[in-house]
């Protein structure tokens, strides 16, 4: 195979942080209120406006509580279970290394004796066919290690006792999410619009608050996690008066982000863009006798964390060792080429390659990227 001509535009393939939204420049950043207190007039305005493009871009219900915390997804994912669990038993559904760190610190740092782990292996979704709906229930959207995502959100009850609480990090802005099939939802910035790291979203739903509001836990909340004030839901919270002080400059950049989602064509435009990267991926694949999709069925694999691993009749060896060399050296040929950076499979997830699909990727930068891996196989095959 001859050395392709054409690199991407944007090198950046990493599932998170993720690549800025095309165009990007740090002249965005200007106009940002640095240096001025996020509780002054001007930063708590550019907060609610933040707080309201948020729900309008993701299409969530008026009556939905969106709020600013921090900590990012893993600091509103902790925020919702210290605050809200264990007035129920709680099945959580586990299919990656983020819900192994959900279900680990239900059971391990809340001790909830009323917990129920349904968990399976990397490349397959847990059988959601006889959900408990009584019970809470807890889940991951999209499995961003794994590749693996539910397909929709059928299977959810409307007429749920128990609440539904989803971290959909790597999901919002990306996929199709019927939002009132979630009591409580989870997100960062830095994944499917390339915001930066550090602050997270957490949504809610009026059921979700009349937990909140009924509910007090047998256990010290730190003040980070607190979303009661007087016993009661702290609506500040979700009207741009955040629990600790917000970084400005990122609160100007995740503006700017969500604007560019509004005027390309919202939600709609926003999951095409990753769905047409994800075909392009498929396309290739289907091509290729050396690599295959993670996820074992095509209806849940994700378009936004595209997760591949290597088939391994088709190896020199047959062992995992042989599978590591090859990820890493792929990984570092395409990076020493500045081709990719950060394709390499999660540390925890079988050895191959995952590459970021979302909304702020160029379809035309995937398709420079897959002859490139070819190209790298190729060397691989001849050096090691």
């Amino acid at each position: 195979m001859h050395r392709p001509d054409d690199k991407p535009v944007n090198i950046n393939f990493s599932s998170g942080p993720c690549a800025k939204r095309p165009g990007w420049k740090f002249d965005i950043l200007k106009n940002s209120s640095l240096g001025r207190s996020h509780r002054s007039s001007n930063s708590k305005e550019k907060l609610l406006n933040l707080i309201l493009l948020t729900k309008e871009v993701l299409e969530i219900p008026p009556e939905y509580e969106v709020g600013i915390v921090p900590g990012s997804d893993t600091g509103a994912v902790e925020m919702a279970i210290w605050n809200c669990v264990g007035s129920r038993p709680i099945d959580i559904y586990v299919w990656d290394s983020f819900g192994n760190d959900w279900a680990n610190d239900l059971s391990l740092e809340l001790q909830l004796s009323n917990l129920t782990i349904i968990k399976s292996e990397y490349g397959k979704l847990p059988n959601l066919s006889c959900v408990n709906f009584d019970n809470d229930i807890m889940f991951n959207w999209n499995g961003t290690t794994s590749g693996v995502c539910i397909p929709n959100s059928r299977w959810i009850s409307s007429d749920r006792k128990g609440l539904t609480i989803c971290d959909a990090t790597s999901a919002a802005f990306a996929m199709e999410i019927d939002w009132t099939k979630l009591d409580i939802a989870t997100l960062s910035w830095q994944k499917c619009l390339g915001g930066e790291a550090a602050h997270g979203m957490i949504i809610l739903s009026p059921k979700a608050i009349e937990r909140l509001n009924s509910y007090i836990p047998c256990r010290p909340i730190p003040k980070l996690f607190q979303l009661k004030k007087n016993h009661k839901i702290n609506l500040d919270i979700f009207n741009g008066s955040t629990i600790n002080t917000p970084s400005m400059l990122c609160v100007e950049d995740f503006l700017d982000a969500l604007n560019w989602a509004k005027d390309i064509g919202g939600l709609k435009k926003l999951i095409s863009r990753s769905k047409q990267n994800l075909d392009l991926v498929s396309n290739w694949v289907s091509s290729k006798s050396w690599i295959e999709f993670l996820c074992e069925d095509e209806r849940n694999i994700s378009s936004t964390s595209i997760c591949l691993k290597f088939v391994r009749d088709n190896l020199m060896e047959n062992n995992s060792d042989y599978e590591k060399k090859l990820e890493k050296f792929l990984v570092s040929f395409l990076e020493n080429e500045n081709i990719a950076y950060d394709i390499g499979s999660y540390r925890s997830a079988p050895s191959g390659l995952r590459i970021w699909g979302g909304p702020t990727i160029e379809s035309s930068d995937i398709e420079k990227l897959l002859p490139w891996i070819d190209f790298a196989y190729e060397k691989a095959c001849e050096t090691i």
